[in-house]
């Protein structure tokens, strides 16, 4: 089993990789909105600290990117998310296109049709 990981820099993308990971048969995703240091800091450079926060709240203009989790079977499968993510946002080694990363996890519980592989553990 690998856990996925992609921070997606421009949400307008996140219908499309979604989509494209369903269809190589991800499911179960988990989004979460979130920002970067670099993004938190140049807003609070907008005045005090205080005012770029306030501001920030009342306009919402903190522009964040999605954070995507998913458990994927095997390092195929993997593969198939990075082509796809890369057929929408382009070369994840360009700046502002977003940054996937994939680690091998030996448990998986909760999540019936991958928990087999406790039994080998």
């Amino acid at each position: 089993m690998y856990m996925v990981l992609f921070v997606l820099d421009n949400p307008q993308y996140l219908d499309e990789v979604l989509d494209a990971w369903e269809e190589i048969g991800v499911s179960g995703v988990t989004i979460i909105d979130s920002t970067g240091i670099n993004r938190r800091r140049q807003a609070l450079q907008v005045g005090t600290p205080f005012m770029a926060g306030i501001n920030r709240i009342l306009s919402g203009d903190l522009e964040t990117h999605n954070t995507l989790f998913t458990i994927v079977q095997n390092k195929t499968i993997v593969k198939k998310c990075i082509v796809a993510a890369e057929k929408i946002v382009g070369d994840l080694n360009q700046p502002h296109s977003g940054v996937l990363a994939a680690w091998e996890i030996p448990i998986v519980k909760g999540i019936p049709s991958l928990e087999e592989n406790l039994e080998e553990a």
